[in-house]
């Protein structure tokens, strides 16, 4: 999970683009030994950071602390005292029934926003897809690459590889709430995916639309319930959503997208959607030439 959000949260590398000729695995480093790292790619030790810095939140404490422990207690906690657990330990476990319910779906090769530890990517590898996790964690994307898996150190609203070319993209455990603006995120979306891509979004359990600004809480706050101030802006606040299917649904036929299916599984809901029919931004075109131009990363990230 990531922010940008919890995952709001990795094996097998995405797919090569042989168009991009700065893109070079000895550039990063082979998954599995000590390399140079690269626009936030890296093989293993302490993943570099690239564009904006967006990490200071879900970078450290205590989000960091409960990845690298691969436990909780772990909430989203809003000013008025109201809570939202956080499932550290599902995240670090190997992936469940529901998330294959999911996984199933995905098609052609896929990019997981707000990883977390990575047990998403580390499934879609054993199915045989070519799959990219990006967190803007670096606990996160250390626990991925420990799995073994492609990791970048990112935010989604950052320059990204194979924009416009994705054929899944995940949303899982929360990570709809990203930025706080559902409709901003499924914009983001539909630039990163290729034509007729499909997204698999995770919603709430039940029928809610609210933006909030939540900060991380360990449970062992002050009298006043409030996480103790960290030097590194642990305890910030932060925007975030929680949307449930019906709210997706209509932000979703607003932003032009097809909904291809919605299920439950195991008390969780999820919705696919299909990316809408449209021209490519100005915006996107301008980012897709400044990723191939931008510092090496490892050629088998990108999506043919």
């Amino acid at each position: 999970m990531s922010t940008t959000v919890p995952s709001s949260g990795l094996t097998a590398p995405a797919p090569a683009d042989p168009a991009d000729p700065a893109d070079s695995p000895a550039s990063a480093g082979a998954p599995g030994t000590q390399g140079t790292a690269a626009d936030g790619v890296y093989a293993s030790g302490t993943p570099t950071r690239s564009g904006p810095a967006r990490t200071a939140t879900w970078g450290a404490d205590p989000y960091a602390n409960a990845l690298r422990t691969g436990r909780g207690p772990l909430f989203l906690r809003r000013s008025d005292g109201w809570l939202l657990p956080l499932d550290v330990e599902r995240w670090c476990s190997d992936a469940g029934s529901a998330d294959l319910s999911a996984l199933h779906r995905c098609e052609g090769p896929v990019l997981d926003i707000g990883c977390g530890p990575g047990r998403l990517v580390a499934e879609l590898a054993s199915l045989g897809h070519r799959a990219l996790g990006i967190d803007v964690s670096e606990a996160a994307v250390a626990r991925t690459r420990g799995l073994g898996g492609a990791a970048l150190l990112r935010s989604v609203f950052d320059p990204l590889p194979g924009e416009g070319r994705w054929g899944t993209l995940l949303l899982l455990d929360g990570n709809i709430g990203i930025g706080g603006d559902p409709a901003a995120l499924l914009e983001r979306a539909a630039d990163l995916l290729g034509a007729g891509g499909l997204l698999i979004a995770e919603t709430a359990p039940v029928d809610v639309d609210e933006r909030v600004r939540v900060r991380l809480d360990d449970g062992r706050g002050g009298p006043d319930g409030r996480t103790a101030p960290a030097a590194d802006g642990a305890a910030e606040p932060f925007p975030w959503a929680r949307i449930g299917t019906p709210a997706l649904l209509r932000h979703a036929r607003a932003g032009g997208w097809r909904t291809a299916d919605q299920w439950g599984a195991e008390g969780r809901t999820f919705v696919s959607l299909r990316r809408p029919v449209r021209e490519r931004s100005a915006r996107t075109s301008s980012q897709s030439a400044e990723n191939a131009n931008s510092a090496p990363v490892m050629s088998s990230q990108l999506p043919r």
